[in-house]
């Protein structure tokens, strides 16, 4: 039965590990029913392993503990898809409170067995610490569940992860520092009631500044947010004025062709042909503008126009079914400033490839009178970066910008968006929904 005490010490193992994946199970490389397949019999095995080990050779439980955590601790990180950092700090947080609840261990085994001498924790005490650790699992369920999963999730500063280890180490070491050598030590005048207070008052104090670094970093996230809608909005500011210049010189360039017609109509029933040379030769030598009609809605059909042109100059396939109406339910910039994203993204892809590989695909409908769909699909060359959701930009460092105004609309009013890549191709599929307020005062 004495094998039986340094084995339950290190059982402890399994509480802790299900402490620390609680919030990364969205962030697993493998699922997590695999990983507690294989995880929770090797952990047993490692237990009692090292139970026999140190039960043999008399050494303390902690002497197999600690070096093999620098083993198993890489092993956590690895199999989470975070940052090192960020998984790091839940295995020192996690490793903080584990501490506080081993000196409560060893208050309790002073208590039950004042004259214990030997290296490890009688059974009784052993098994309270197995049910304290468990019974911490249940009380920090939801706080691991929501509070910490969010900050893995949400937070992306690392300057705020690359201290955070510091708060758990340093109440690790002072549970060391408080770790009795001797029971005697405890029954010295008042310890015996001093001791269990200041390792609670630790464990307190540690669970409180883990919940203020969550309050921080909420407050610290929604700034950083705050900011960055900001800048996006600007951003976005500026394409909307750079589309309606765009819009506003095609339209203009239209309204000029027509007057070039009636003059070229006007020689052609004179029969002026040589006026008519005289009036063609400064176009020969450009790539004059064809009024092609894509859609019945000005605004969107001056767009396409827009980017037909360049998809032209730069020997670029286009394919292009517009099904729209000539009044939109949705709001006829936000549909301008989708179509030219994806357009220019499609043509910055296209132009990284052969001229005989360019090709880019727009399909476009409504749907229940409410809904405008939105298509398009272009070949890519390379690889495609996206972290968390994100597709990270290929110009500069940092979230493309085109796409995440894409997310950004068609999130209004409850629309969509997806965003497939493979074999080549890259696929954008977006839903705007309309107001259904507006919809209905518009008939």
């Amino acid at each position: 039965m004495e094998i039986l005490r340094p084995m339950l010490e290190l059982i402890v193992i399994l509480p802790s590990a299900v402490l620390c994946y609680l919030p990364m199970k969205d962030h697993l490389k493998i699922p997590w029913w695999k990983l507690a397949l294989w995880g929770l019999p090797a952990l047993l095995v490692w237990a009692a392993a090292g139970g026999a080990v140190c039960w043999s050779c008399g050494w303390r439980s902690s002497l197999w503990l600690l070096p093999s955590l620098l083993v198993l601790a890489p092993l956590v990180c690895r199999t989470a898809k975070l940052s090192v950092w960020k998984s790091g700090s839940i295995v020192l947080a996690v490793c903080g409170v584990m501490s506080c609840i081993k000196n409560l261990a060893i208050f309790s085994d002073a208590l039950l067995a004042p004259d214990n001498r030997s290296p490890w924790l009688t059974l009784p005490a052993a098994g309270i610490y197995v049910l304290m650790c468990w019974a911490l699992v249940g009380l920090l369920w939801y706080p691991s569940t929501h509070a910490a999963r969010w900050l893995l999730q949400e937070m992306e500063m690392p300057g705020t992860w690359y201290v955070f280890w510091i708060l758990p180490v340093t109440f690790v070491g002072l549970n060391l520092f408080l770790y009795p050598m001797d029971y005697a030590t405890l029954y010295t005048n008042r310890m015996m009631m001093i001791y269990p207070v200041v390792v609670l008052a630790l464990l307190g104090l540690m669970l409180f500044c883990y919940g203020l670094f969550y309050v921080l970093a909420r407050g610290l996230g929604k700034n950083m947010r705050l900011q960055q809608e900001n800048d996006f909005l600007q951003l976005q500011a500026a394409q909307y004025r750079a589309l309606r210049q765009t819009i506003s010189e095609v339209r203009q360039a239209r309204h000029d062709l027509h007057h070039h017609i009636h003059a070229l109509s006007a020689l052609a029933e004179r029969g002026d042909l040589d006026g008519l040379r005289k009036y063609l030769a400064p176009w020969q030598s450009k790539n004059p503008l064809r009024e092609l009609s894509f859609c019945r809605n000005p605004a969107v059909d001056a767009v396409v126009n827009y980017y037909a042109m360049r998809f032209q100059e730069r020997e670029v396939s286009f394919s292009c079914r517009l099904q729209l109406p000539e009044q939109l339910p949705v709001a006829e910039m936000d549909v301008c400033v989708v179509l030219s994203n994806l357009l220019e993204n499609a043509l910055e892809a296209n132009e990284k490839l052969p001229c005989e590989q360019r090709n880019v695909s727009l399909h476009s409908e409504m749907h229940e009178g409410n809904i405008v769909l939105l298509w398009v699909e272009n070949p890519y060359e390379g690889t495609i970066t996206e972290t968390d959701g994100k597709f990270q930009s290929g110009k500069r460092q940092g979230t493309g910008v085109g796409i995440q105004s894409v997310r950004q609309i068609a999130g209004k009013n409850g629309g969509t968006c997806q965003f497939a890549y493979d074999q080549g191709r890259f696929r954008a599929n977006v839903m705007l929904r309309g107001d259904n307020t507006q919809s209905k005062r518009k008939k």
